[in-house]
């Protein structure tokens, strides 16, 4: 039996299942969180896959550096360079024509300062068609954000578990925990926030404290790993359609198990070739 979720209205306006055929903004992400809207946001490195998100209503996708580990085939994002990004980017919009692109700034393409911050994102915006840049960092990161958004840069901050700090951090614990390190996090949300950021990236955070902070800030939060209260949540793709290999962090929600599908297809299709069902009569030209 097939489960049908039950429908709920939808408007022009709202960022999932809206009727607006035009690109999605960061005033429109404004606006949801003045309605108190929820909603998602997937990763996406290639045009198909990401019109496939397009078409099923995502409003917003995000080029990650997470194609480092899922697409690439590194061991973390540290590698991805700005190259890898802007190839991709530019598929993802290419492959779109509502969803709001947010194109990853990698690990070095900011950490200089604001100006290389901006020519980096500049290049996204420019070659790749993005539609804002996402950078991880608080106050540390405060400065180049604010350069950006005045030169006309929309951007997505990311604070929490920083995945581009992993060699410091020493894998990827949850952040926020204690009284000291809660402190920092909302500070380092303010932080961009003040600097201009239309939105901001909560992951592995302790839900309370994720909570807090939207509850604290004007503009919206996206969790990976930070609980049910953030404005949006957002997941890598492959982890939520079930592509990847082997365990998946415990936040994860696998709504598809594509991995086995593809290789049972694979399979079958091995086997008819080697016992020439294929290619049948149907698919030879005479």
């Amino acid at each position: 039996m097939t489960h049908v979720t039950p429908a709920r209205k939808q408007s022009g306006t709202s960022l999932y299942g809206g009727t607006s055929s035009r690109r999605i903004t960061v005033r429109d992400i404004a606006a949801a969180k003045e309605r108190g809207e929820k909603w998602p946001m997937l990763t996406a490195y290639d045009a198909m896959t990401a019109s496939v998100f397009d078409q099923a209503g995502i409003p917003v996708l995000l080029v990650g550096d997470s194609m480092g580990n899922c697409h690439l085939g590194y061991e973390s994002t540290v590698p991805v360079t700005m190259d890898e990004i802007a190839l991709l980017s530019a598929a993802v919009v290419r492959g779109t024509r509502r969803s709001l692109v947010v194109g990853d700034l990698p690990f070095g393409s900011y950490q200089e300062g604001p100006v290389q911050a901006l020519r980096n994102a500049t290049r996204l915006v420019k070659e790749a068609g993005v539609c804002a840049v996402k950078l991880e960092g608080g106050e540390r990161s405060a400065d180049q954000i604010e350069l950006l958004v005045q030169s006309g840069v929309p951007v997505m901050a990311h604070i929490g578990l920083t995945p581009q700090s992993v060699n410091a951090y020493g894998g990827y614990p949850v952040q926020g925990r204690g009284e000291e390190a809660a402190q920092q996090l909302l500070r380092d949300a303010k932080a961009v926030q003040d600097a201009g950021a239309f939105a901001v990236v909560l992951e592995l955070v302790p839900a309370e404290l994720a909570a807090e902070v939207t509850r604290s800030l004007h503009i919206p939060t996206v969790g990976i790993g930070a609980g049910p209260d953030c404005d949006g949540q957002v997941l890598v793709w492959t982890d939520m359609a079930g592509m990847t290999d082997g365990r998946v962090p415990r936040f994860v929600k696998q709504y598809a198990q594509l991995r086995q599908g593809l290789g049972d297809a694979a399979r079958a299709f091995a086997e008819d070739v080697i016992g020439g069902a294929y290619p049948a009569e149907e698919h030879s030209f005479h």
